[in-house]
């Protein structure tokens, strides 16, 4: 068990690529703690699955935009699983919408879950792990759209790229800490937010034009979450970005 004895937070884990890397996690060995939003039900059933698997599973119902929720989501998770280990900043929120539209609340309120969320997570989880003096492995979900300035996604473009480099700064200021600190860029994802935005033919019509001929799975990215949470795998990875995208950014 690779993560045997550690215990984990992962962000928006109700669905997709949350929902997928808690399960692989817990698989793993890790205790969970499954922060949600909306679809409550779903995250119930996530739970579910962690405690079949004979593993503590911690719901914890709070927006990572509100820092004093947050705060209180690192501090439950450390009284009543024991500590933090690893943090997967995966909540996220986008608009597609042209630049000349868009509204400044908009923005804001991508930037409040995709960039501050993921600071407000990732420096109390931090916070937590120094004080602990085991180290730890926070991994921050962001997207190749840090990387192509996708039209009409300017404020969760600016998220992303803004993630990335956070978490560059992180590995070098807290790696004297034995903090690692990693991100990883998905592709183009099979999970239940794309339907928000496309429908079933469209979706099935461009993954055919994608160089693997088809979307990702979010149990691909959990695979990579799982490698960069590991010790045992990734002692000496920090400061990284694993792009999972099956050549999505590659000339075509």
């Amino acid at each position: 068990m690779k993560l045997k004895n550690r215990v984990a937070i992962v962000t928006g884990a109700s669905q997709g690529i949350g929902r997928a890397a808690a399960l692989e996690l817990a698989r793993n060995g890790a205790d969970v703690t499954i922060n949600y939003l909306s679809h409550p039900e779903l995250a119930k059933e996530v739970a579910g699955e962690i405690e079949s698997l004979g593993r503590r599973a911690l719901l914890f119902h709070a927006d990572v935009s509100d820092r004093k929720a947050d705060e209180a989501m690192i501090g439950e998770t450390a009284r009543l699983l024991g500590s933090v280990d690893i943090l997967v900043a995966n909540a996220a929120y986008g608009i597609r919408k042209p630049f000349l539209e868009l509204e400044v609340a908009e923005v804001e309120k991508t930037w409040a879950v995709s960039l501050w969320g993921v600071f407000h997570t990732c420096q109390l989880a931090a916070q937590q792990m120094v004080r602990q003096q085991s180290g730890g492995s926070l991994i921050l979900i962001s997207s190749v759209h840090a990387y192509r300035p996708f039209p009409n996604s300017s404020a969760y473009n600016a998220a992303k790229a803004a993630i990335n480099q956070m978490a560059f700064t992180w590995a070098v200021e807290l790696g004297c800490h034995q903090i690692r600190v990693n991100v990883i860029e998905p592709g183009w994802i099979d999970t239940p937010g794309e339907r928000q935005t496309f429908t079933e033919a469209q979706i099935g019509a461009e993954a055919k034009k994608l160089l693997m001929g088809r979307l990702g799975t979010a149990e691909e990215i959990a695979k990579g979450v799982l490698f960069l949470a590991s010790d045992e795998d990734s002692s000496y990875v920090t400061g990284a970005c694993l792009r999972i995208d099956g050549g999505f950014v590659l000339p075509r």
